[in-house]
Parts: C-alpha cells; sequence; structure tokens
C-alpha cells in the first residue's frame, strides 16, 4: 500500500491547521487506500535552510535535513494541508519544501487549503508553481474551506460539510490513481542519498 504523508503548514499559535489536518487523517483512514505518515512543521521544527549545498547535490550535514529527506523519500505522495496568508502560503511550508529536491520528484500532491472568502486557493495557486518545479504532479481536486472557523467547534473538532466530505473523498480517488501512475517514473528517477 502506498504512503501518503499530510503535511500541516502552519505552526502558528492558535492555527486551525492542526484541527483540519485531523479531520483530514480521519477522512483518509476511513478511503483506506493508504498508509499515513502525518508531519506537523511546528513539531518537526526545521530551521530556516542552513545546509550549505544545494539540495540537488544530498550532500546534507544536518541531522534535521538527513530525518526530513528519508521521511519524503519514503513517500510515495503527499496532500499539504495549508492556510493562506496575504495571499500566500506559509513561509514553513516553502522552507520544508526547500530543503530538498530529488526526494519530492514524480509524486503527486494534493491540497486541503482554508482560509476566508477564497479559501485558501491563492496559496495553493503559488504552490502548484513550486511543486511543478520539483517534478511533483499538483492534483486539479483539492478540499478548499471558506471561512473555516465556522466549522471548528470550541473542542477544536472539525464539523465537516458534505461539499467537504465528497471534495475529500474524490481527491484521494485521484491521489490513488495518479501515484499509481508516477511509481515507475519514481522507481528509476533520481540517485540514491
Amino acid at each position: 500500500m502506498a504512503t501518503l504523508t499530510i503535511v500541516i503548514a502552519s505552526t502558528r499559535p492558535g492555527r486551525s491547521g492542526l484541527s483540519i489536518g485531523q479531520w483530514f487523517i480521519g477522512r483518509v483512514e476511513a478511503h483506506g487506500g493508504f498508509e499515513i505518515t502525518v508531519v506537523d512543521l511546528a513539531e518537526l521544527g526545521l530551521p530556516f535552510l542552513d545546509e550549505p549545498n544545494h539540495p540537488r547535490f544530498r550532500k546534507y550535514t544536518k541531522k534535521h535535513t538527513k530525518d526530513w529527506s528519508a521521511t519524503v523519500d519514503s513517500s510515495d505522495a503527499f496532500v499539504f494541508v495549508t492556510p493562506e496568508y496575504n495571499y500566500g502560503y506559509p513561509a514553513t511550508l516553502k522552507n520544508a519544501i526547500d530543503f530538498l529536491h530529488y526526494e519530492w520528484m514524480y509524486k503527486p500532491v494534493g491540497f486541503v487549503s482554508y482560509g476566508g472568502i477564497a479559501a485558501g486557493t491563492r496559496s495553493v495557486q503559488q504552490l502548484k508553481q513550486v511543486v511543478t518545479t520539483l517534478k511533483m504532479t499538483p492534483l486539479f481536486e483539492a478540499v478548499n474551506i471558506p471561512f473555516h472557523t465556522q466549522f471548528i467547534d470550541d473542542e477544536g473538532r472539525v464539523n465537516a460539510n458534505e461539499a467537504m466530505e465528497k471534495a475529500s473523498d474524490a481527491m484521494l480517488e485521484e491521489l490513488v490513481r495518479t501515484e499509481a501512475a508516477l511509481r515507475p517514473l519514481r522507481s528509476s528517477a533520481a540517485p540514491a542519498g
């Protein structure tokens, strides 16, 4: 079974991303198409890029980079749970992406975005430019949650509506198909680290 890594991008205190991420993890578990790895960037705690070598060389000098590389390398697909900050994505997510290079190649990525009226979609559109540069395949199917705080109760649980549930199911089905289609490319793509 393929491994899906869910990356919770926001690290801000009081963030909604953790609640939304936990809701999505439940959707993935119910779907049953993936083994799940969860990376909360707040817990991962990567510093701003501190490697002396370009990541395409895979000559990592820091333990945190080697650990992050191993996690991403062992993943077959990704979902980024991301807010929109000032029409863009969080710096923490860009930093986590930029630490690595080959580890991302030929892997599909879906997005669970949230925000105000735009539901985080401007963040996702910018991220698509970043991930395609690394030869990732961003999905069209996505979960976009507008005015997201209305779906989070006082205990931090997400009470999703039907549109959110259908969108997550459609995205997971497409992730299964796309991951399988990209698998042959991954097997011949990059040298081992």
